[in-house]
């Protein structure tokens, strides 16, 4: 065995954000860059010597040979096992069921999430520590500082292994184990959910659902479970086929990109069940017949009909949401007499509530759900869990939303989204909205009078870390409420996400449109960060 130390140089951009280090693809192709982060990444990861490692991705362009650089780095650096998804291909939330059941010391996962794909486009890796979640903050600060120092790493002199074939192979000391991407995960949601139920309903004759995977990781999960396991027919899974370039797509499952599922749900001879995933599988979009499903009514629906599905009939300890999602699953909870939990943005912090069973259910507005049977957010879950309701309940999917507005009151909710916007410019409205906060409570915007404004700051209940500056909230006294924050999930510039959100307890105003609702908080939104003229948009890049 022949291990290489070769001299890199410390990269200063290597700061991992709260989905890991995301980048063009070309930055990663730079000579050493890749190599500097992994060995950032095994130098400060030391249980890894001797341990087993996952590894896996979404397929996107530069996946195969990032994997190929990481098992040659493990097999240097004394790692003892590594699991890789064939084809180098492993969802994330799949990754993370890997990790939990075999208890490996943690996993590293290829993909810039719904960020599109290509020699030209996006990139991205992160660790996943031995819970199956995302690094927290302490581990990735680690890695980061590591980056900065290094000026070698170690790798094999080795040809290339073979990622398609499944079994064992040997590379130098290090064994290799290309394993089915899905069996284990399948397994895991079979045990969560009716499977039979499901079968019945698609086997009734009366339903009719699609499923778009977006060409991106999902489509294997998807045909191995929805067509193969529970009946559907194979016409279902729509866009099924991985790859690199995602299709010349944007894999993110919003009533935008996901234009050709809206259509296929819209309409009279629309189907009764639609949904779609992201590009590493961890978000999901839900559609009814004609009818949306926004992810924090998503999140309260299903934290109110847990009891009926398998895995969750004894109950929730509790539920969690982002600060930005919308106060509709606080409603659920109070009514169940159970805790919910506010926290940042970023699934790590739903980490500790799982693990010290404080939650059951959590999510994100940002298409994220999940629970306590991985330690990711979960795409596919959340589809089987809708179908599931679907199962049970009979009935479609507008009709247990409306009941569930008309027992809990409707959370209105919308984001607008303003992409690639210059980071010093966005920088620039956040801090000018900091420096208004003071003057706000009390003061009256339009007929809306402000109960509170604060930079929200979240103490963790269970480790107490303290995390500041994690968003804006601005409340009013009817119970509406307008965020801004600023999210790193892109490559370029800045992306301004601002949130607005108005509860309608009167069922006589479920039925208005949301714009309509919504439009005088835009408005009240748009001129109170002065977005127009510090960002030089008229409109959002996207909105939902």
């Amino acid at each position: 065995m022949n291990i290489q130390h070769r001299s890199t140089r410390p990269f200063s951009d290597q700061r991992p954000g709260t989905s890991g280090l995301r980048k063009k693809v070309k930055v990663f192709q730079q000579p050493h860059y890749l190599e500097n982060f992994v060995q950032s990444i095994f130098d400060t990861q030391t249980d890894l010597r001797g341990g087993t490692l996952v590894v896996g991705g979404d397929g996107r362009f530069y996946n195969r040979e990032a994997i190929q650089v990481i098992l040659r780095m493990a097999a240097a650096n004394g790692v003892a096992k590594v699991m890789v998804g064939q084809g180098g291909l492993l969802s994330t939330p799949a990754t993370s069921c890997v990790i939990r059941k075999y208890h490996t010391q943690g996993g590293i996962i290829l993909s810039a999430s719904h960020n599109p794909g290509g020699p030209d486009e996006d990139f991205g890796i992160k660790f996943n520590v031995p819970n199956g979640g995302p690094a927290p903050e302490n581990v990735t600060e680690a890695i980061y500082r590591r980056t900065r120092e290094i000026d070698s790493y170690k790798t094999l002199e080795a040809d290339d292994i073979d990622l398609d074939t499944l079994g064992s192979v040997a590379l130098g000391e290090l064994q290799v184990d290309i394993i089915d991407p899905v069996d284990d995960y399948a397994s895991l949601m079979q045990a969560l959910f009716d499977f039979d139920a499901i079968h019945q309903l698609f086997n009734s004759g009366l339903f009719q659902m699609k499923f778009d995977a977006m060409h991106a990781i999902t489509g294997p999960y998807a045909k191995r479970i929805l067509i193969k396991m529970l009946g559907a027919e194979p016409e279902t899974v729509i866009n099924g086929t991985p790859l690199p370039d995602f299709g010349g797509g944007h894999p993110d499952p919003n009533l935008t990109h996901a234009h050709q599922l809206v259509e296929l749900a819209s309409g009279p001879d629309a189907v009764d069940f639609a949904a779609a995933s992201d590009g590493d599988g961890d978000r999901n979009m839900i559609l009814g017949k004609n009818f949306f499903v926004t992810p924090s009514d998503s999140l309260a629906v299903l934290a109110a009909n847990a009891h009926l599905v398998p895995g969750y009939r004894r109950g929730l300890a509790g539920v969690a949401r982002s600060m930005p999602t919308s106060q509709a699953v606080d409603r659920v909870a109070d009514a169940l007499g159970i805790e919910c939990y506010e926290t940042p943005t970023g699934w790590k912090f739903f980490g500790n509530l799982l693990d010290a069973g404080r939650i059951t259910l959590c999510g994100e507005e940002s298409f994220g759900t999940g629970s306590n049977h991985v330690r990711e957010k979960d795409g596919l879950w959340a589809v089987l869990f809708w179908l599931n309701l679907l199962a049970v309940r009979h009935q479609s999917v507008a009709t247990i939303v409306r009941e569930h507005w008309k027992r809990y009151g409707r959370n209105f909710y919308t984001r607008y989204d303003y992409e690639a916007v210059d980071k010093d410019a966005a920088e620039g409205l956040m801090d000018h909205l900091r420096s208004r906060l003071g003057d706000l409570p009390g003061a009256a915007l339009g007929h809306y009078k402000v109960e509170y404004a604060d930079d929200f700051a979240y103490t963790d209940p269970v480790d107490g870390s303290r995390s500041e500056r994690q968003g804006i909230r601005i409340g009013f006294e009817d119970g509406s409420r307008i965020v801004y924050r600023l999210s790193g999930t892109g490559t370029e510039g800045a992306t301004l996400r601002v949130y607005l959100e108005a509860y309608a307890p009167d069922p006589a105003k479920h039925n208005l449109e949301t714009a309509e609702v919504m439009q005088p908080l835009v408005l009240i939104a748009q001129e109170l960060a002065e977005i127009e003229q510090r960002t030089g948009r008229k409109e959002p890049t996207v909105i939902t």
